[in-house]
């Protein structure tokens, strides 16, 4: 029983030690458990953080287009795309992704990739808290740094951009903000240094998708 207890304690630990670090995310430069993983193999990892403002803002407008329409609006969570997301499963459609942002966040800061019922369980109250503790700016641009960005260890908007187009992200055209945005989730398969033409497609929509956002900035005081 008392080796019970003390397993149930750490559990409770692990369980608890996101709630408790995610205020702490104000500030600083948090990573992923990825590029955590990364380390621990002896991959490559370059990742330099970028500060929200320092990025050209034809980024975050794409990667809001493209990802989380209702950033701005929802509390963390898209009841509605979820709920879309389990009408199409129960009709035996592909599953699409309903994940926001925000549940992005929480699962590369704190959880692991890959789809499963209890990574999902476990999400989606993290999600939840993070939008309550941290301003949606904060979420969006820990987001944009600690996204998988590139085939080989580039994480963020700025390695992503060096990688793909040899220059900063500050100075990301709208086009390469949306084929920046067109390669998540899943930098490996596609490309914005040599994008096919579904990755220019998509390109193509998120363009247009980032004309609608700027409406996002302009309601939102956090922006």
């Amino acid at each position: 029983m008392r080796l019970v207890r003390i397993l149930l304690l750490i559990l409770l630990v692990v369980l608890l030690l996101p709630y408790l670090l995610t205020p702490l995310y104000r500030t600083g430069h948090p990573v992923s458990t990825l590029m955590a993983w990364r380390w621990l193999r002896g991959a490559q990892v370059m990742r330099p953080w970028t500060d929200f403002h320092a990025i050209s803002s034809a980024l975050p407008r794409s990667v809001v287009g493209s990802e989380d329409a209702r950033f701005c609006s929802h509390r963390g969570v898209d009841w509605g795309a979820l709920r879309e997301v389990i009408d199409d499963a129960e009709d035996g459609d592909v599953a699409r992704g309903g994940s926001t942002i925000t549940q992005q966040v929480a699962k590369n800061l704190f959880l692991w990739p890959g789809r499963s019922v209890v990574r999902k369980a476990l999400e989606l109250p993290l999600a939840l808290w993070i939008d309550l503790v941290l301003p949606k700016q904060r979420v969006l641009e820990i987001y944009l740094n600690i996204a998988e960005l590139g085939p080989s260890g580039q994480f963020g908007a700025e390695a992503g951009s060096i990688y793909a187009f040899g220059h900063s992200a500050a100075t990301l055209s709208p086009r390469e903000a949306a084929l920046l945005a067109a390669i998540l989730p899943n930098p490996v398969k596609r490309s914005a240094r040599n994008p096919g033409p579904g990755v220019r497609r998509l390109a193509g929509t998120y363009m247009a998708r980032a004309n609608a956002v700027q409406r996002c900035w302009s309601e939102n005081r956090a922006f």
